[in-house]
């Protein structure tokens, strides 16, 4: 049996506690899913490298799931466009029954392995993709479905799954298996098993914008401003990563850079104008580490 689908022996009396009893247990159950997360990060590694490899070289990372898992993959993709400033099909999600089921449960809908790959088919899948499908039970049809797609045209495959040995690990080029075990309600593995999802993805999309030129520091400096709190944000990342307080001068300067914030900082700190920035960052893929070390400034 999966371990997700086994009863929790500490929870068997839950519907006799009262509320605070209720919620410190869900609690300490919580804090087992880092701890087992962090055991699959040589896992989670190897996706993140197998990825790269190809979205360096213009592929997209689709994530496909059904369910709280396929939910889980469109919540992550839809935040890396304004959160880093990358196309929004470099990072995108499928999910089982499509829009409709973001907002409406309909889990018969995820028995169909046909269904993933019209879908896939549909999504205008290449081979120089990765497809990371994501599935707690590891066994998911519409999961294997996008996988079998997948490898036929000879796209990259990753898995996700909250059990041990996995149907879509045998499927998957890279697989991850993050062992949630039983949830404090047998089944429920939009808890545990949700919340590691959340975390590998979390880790995964953050590894690829760090190591594709989309952070300097620690300072997400590929962001847009399209609307004044981005915009507000903008301003601050230029002013913490520059040193400049004065707001008439950042202002100036985000204005000479086109309002980016990655040509601004390197011409404050490389104390070039726009046009030379530029082209330190297109010679450098857009790292502003590098940009600002050919410029010889210590970075």
């Amino acid at each position: 049996m999966l371990t997700t689908e086994k009863i929790n022996p500490g929870t068997e009396e839950i519907d006799t506690w009262d509320t605070e009893q209720v919620l410190q247990c869900i609690n300490q159950l919580d804090q087992e899913v880092p701890m087992k997360v962090a055991q699959a990060i040589p896992q989670i590694t190897a996706a993140v490298e197998y990825i790269l490899e190809r979205f360096n070289r213009g592929g997209r990372l689709v994530y496909v799931g059904a369910g709280t898992s396929g939910r889980i993959g469109n919540m992550d993709a839809v935040e890396c466009p304004p959160t880093y400033g990358i196309e929004r099909d470099r990072i995108s999600a499928l999910i089982a029954g499509g829009k409709d089921a973001l907002v409406n449960a309909n889990e018969g809908i995820e028995d169909s392995a046909e269904r993933a790959a019209n879908d896939l088919k549909e999504f205008g899948l290449k081979e120089r993709d990765v497809v990371l499908v994501i599935a707690s039970s590891g066994r998911t049809p519409y999961c294997v479905g996008a996988l079998k797609y997948a490898t036929a045209i000879g796209a990259g495959t990753i898995s996700l799954a909250c059990n041990l040995l996995a149907v879509i690990s045998r499927h998957a080029q890279v697989a991850i298996e993050v062992d949630t075990g039983p949830e404090a309600i047998m089944g429920s593995t939009r808890m545990k098993g949700g919340t590691a999802q959340k975390l590998v993805l979390n880790m995964i999309s953050t590894s690829i914008m760090i190591r594709t030129g989309k952070v300097y520091r620690n300072l997400m400096v590929n962001i847009q401003g399209t609307n004044e709190k981005l915009h507000k944000r903008v301003k601050h990342i230029v002013k913490l990563a520059t040193g400049l307080q004065d707001e008439a001068a950042v202002d100036e300067l985000l204005l000479r850079a086109d309002d980016n914030p990655k040509v601004a900082i390197t011409m404050a700190l490389g104390k070039v104008d726009a046009a030379q920035a530029l082209e330190a960052l297109r010679e450098h893929d857009g790292y502003v580490r590098r940009a600002l070390g050919s410029l010889s400034v210590e970075s």
